[in-house]
């Protein structure tokens, strides 16, 4: 397989490094990334889906690049679309599972103890979390897999809470391949232009790293407020 441009004015798609507003940019993804990006260049639909993987186990990994730029190789012939979006959401499952594989082995009490060496968390907070896990855990693994940073941890909750394995799967599979179908078309599509996808994709992980960050604040500053007011008494 080459990737190889016919006009040589037109860099290869695996050639094209970070997102910049021009199509030929001289960044980089980083040397673990530009590895990936290299093994996608050699094994092609597998490679992408082996990058994939990384991805979940390795959150800085960009899946928001990774993905896109498999769409636009497929545009110009170099992967096939259809094993492309099968074998990225075969990488995700795979990925997840590890991490599922993770949280059964922290499991319920390695969990407590944890909470009880850290600062402003209680044990009661894990009960808590464990009860909104297995009331809403089918949802947050399905629209998790659909989220920066979520996409990853959210496997990790799962397997502490031990989810059924098939219902995990299933899920993890549906979001998944939902996640990699859009950006993999969209890079499809865009073409030379696959790197906006990146760019816009960038304002939803800054939402919800903003939403993260707010959320923190709060608990901690009602958890001292609290503290301070029994401490008071």
């Amino acid at each position: 397989m080459s990737l190889a441009p016919a006009d040589p004015s037109v860099p290869a798609p695996f050639a094209a490094p970070a997102p910049a507003p021009a199509a030929d940019s001289g960044g980089s993804l980083g040397p673990l990334a530009d590895g990936l990006v290299s093994l996608m260049e050699t094994l092609g639909a597998v490679g992408a889906g082996i990058a994939v993987f990384a991805e979940n186990l390795f959150p800085p990994i960009p899946s928001e690049v990774i993905l896109p730029l498999a769409g636009f190789a497929a545009s110009r012939g170099e992967l096939d679309l259809v094993p492309a979006i099968v074998f990225t959401t075969l990488g995700s499952l795979l990925g997840a599972l590890v991490l599922y594989g993770l949280g059964a082995w922290l499991g319920r009490e390695r969990m407590r103890a944890i909470a009880r060496r850290l600062p402003l968390i209680d044990v009661g907070d894990v009960d808590k979390t464990e009860a909104w896990f297995r009331r809403h855990g089918r949802k947050a693994v399905f629209f998790g897999r659909m989220l920066p940073i979520f996409r990853s941890l959210i496997s990790i909750p799962a397997g502490i809470e031990r989810m059924p394995l098939p219902a995990f799967a299933l899920l993890t599979t549906a979001g998944s391949l939902i996640w990699n179908t859009a950006f993999i078309l969209a890079g499809f599509w865009l073409g030379e232009q696959w790197h906006v996808v990146e760019e816009y994709a960038g304002f939803l992980q800054w939402i919800v790293l903003l939403g993260v960050a707010a959320a923190a604040a709060w608990f901690v500053v009602s958890r001292l407020r609290a503290r301070r007011a029994r401490d008071a008494e």
